[in-house]
């Protein structure tokens, strides 16, 4: 017998969520996804001088909002054909990384861990440390986690400004230039977060995380002392959850590139990861489409639209839709987008081979974020060491009245994509693809499900259960940001 479950809102994720599920015989069979806001800010930006969208976009969102910024400057640096210099590039790679390293430690501590405190797992023997280490506010990690957070967030206050929304990045690089002496007080600041984090979650340098080449050889580290650190006891969690079994996604994933190098290159480079070949396809960014027909936006004649000529007009009384998100393809595929895209793509050793072993899993997707968080803290270290403080840092950016522009980058959720267009020096059109919205997707006009809608088949439902604790797992471990969803 099937039943219907409406799970949401859900607690502990940024923006409104709620998830429709099919059950039958104990397991979700199919899945509705459906973010019930909308925000408009596509309609915002229309009209407005292209230079303003550095002030709009950052609002989008209150914990990615750098992500926002550093995009919408790769558009507009696109359209006025700017190059940032060496010093722009190492700024904005570590004001990105400072934001995305503290998304990643966010959602490890306060958004999935405290999930295992729930009365679901009291007969489990590792319950009790988990409630005293991780339970919501008064867990002893989580409390540790968030002075972390606060004191490394401070570095943003000297490269630019504030945070959130920062308004010093441009087009053509950072318009905050980083003194000697204030590149030695961040650096100290880095070295501090390190030692917490080498302390407490990994109970291991940083690049010793980083060099792990497979699953073996993770789980021989972990045995050696397996109550050193946060990341050996949620691998024992895991293994005991089955987090490798659960929450299998499309198989493909997507990354567009990010941390642009002054020689061009990207510190971790953009593909396409298909699972099934095992092989890593080149970006083709003109083969994306926004479908909406399962999406309360109205529909064009001409069927779905590149981003680059996208609409973005509410149509709320629309038959058959479900949620105000758009359904993002690549070429008609369904894609997964976030840290583990990024790994694959980058070929890093130990989450190519977990994939290769389990899929794009709960376990896996957790997995990567933290060997991203562990490559991340040495990298902000060289682009700061890299700073020649009296060099320039940002170039003017002069902007032609039409033309259009293209903005590809990775917030700490995966793929985020900025098209402009500029028509006698106004925004004519400004279509923004967010991570979440590639992986929170509704089903397409084929009426094929979005990357969470497909991992959260098979997921198992127990009898009385109102907000299922496995479903809850699938959910967080794609670290969804509704509010870039509806941006």
């Amino acid at each position: 017998m099937t039943t219907r479950l409406l799970v949401g809102p859900f607690n502990r994720v940024e923006g409104d969520l709620e998830v429709t599920l099919e059950v039958d015989d104990g397991r979700v069979a199919a899945a509705h996804v459906n973010a019930p806001m909308y925000r408009g800010f596509e309609q915002m930006l229309q009209g407005k001088a292209p230079h303003d969208a550095l002030v709009i976009v950052p609002r989008i969102c209150g914990i990615c909002s750098v992500s926002q910024s550093v995009v919408a400057t790769l558009a507009l640096a696109d359209l006025g054909g700017v190059e940032m210099p060496a010093n722009g590039r190492h700024a904005t790679n570590t004001i990105l990384a400072t934001e995305n390293v503290a998304d990643h430690l966010t959602h490890f501590y306060l958004f999935f861990l405290p999930d295992f405190t729930r009365a679901a797992y009291a007969a489990r023997p590792w319950h009790a440390d988990a409630c005293a280490r991780y339970a919501p506010e008064t867990g002893a990690q989580v409390r540790q986690a968030i002075g972390a957070r606060q004191r490394w967030l401070t570095l943003l206050g000297t490269l630019a400004g504030k945070w959130p929304h920062t308004h010093t990045l441009e087009p053509g690089g950072s318009s905050r230039p980083v003194e000697a002496a204030e590149r030695t007080r961040l650096l100290a600041k880095v070295r501090e977060f390190r030692a917490f984090v080498e302390r407490e979650l990994f109970g291991a340098r940083l690049e010793e995380i980083a060099a792990l080449p497979d699953e073996a050889a993770l789980l021989a580290w972990a045995a050696r002392a397996p109550q050193q650190g946060d990341l050996r006891r949620f691998l024992a969690i895991a293994q005991d959850c089955r987090l490798g079994t659960l929450g299998a996604g499309p198989g493909r994933y997507l990354s567009y590139g990010t941390y642009r190098q002054p020689d061009g290159r990207d510190a971790l480079p953009a593909g396409l990861w298909d699972a099934g070949a095992a092989a890593l396809q080149p970006l083709d960014a003109d083969a994306i489409r926004e479908d909406a027909t399962h999406a309360w936006m109205a529909d064009d004649a001409r069927g779905p639209l590149p981003p680059a000529v996208g609409l973005t007009r509410p149509a709320p009384d629309k038959p058959g839709a479900y949620t105000w998100c758009k359904a993002p393809r690549l070429a008609g595929a369904v894609v997964e987008t976030g840290a583990i895209a990024r790994q694959l793509a980058a070929g890093q050793p130990l989450v190519r081979d977990l994939v290769a072993r389990h899929g794009g899993t709960v376990l896996t997707r957790v997995l990567a974020r933290l060997v991203e968080l562990a490559q991340l803290v040495p990298m902000i270290e060289a682009w700061l060491g890299a700073m020649v403080p009296d060099a320039p840092w940002c170039v003017p950016a002069r902007l032609p009245a039409d033309g259009r522009g293209v903005g590809l980058g990775e917030a700490a959720r995966g793929s985020l994509g900025h098209w402009v267009e500029v028509r006698d020096g106004r925004i004519a059109n400004y279509q923004i693809v967010a991570p979440t919205t590639w992986n929170f997707s509704p089903r397409d006009a084929a009426g094929t499900p979005g990357a969470l809608e497909q991992a959260l088949v098979g997921t198992p439902v127990a009898d009385g259960e109102r907000t299922p604790v496995a479903v809850q797992h699938v959910v967080r471990s794609f670290d969804p940001c509704m509010v870039c969803t509806v941006h």
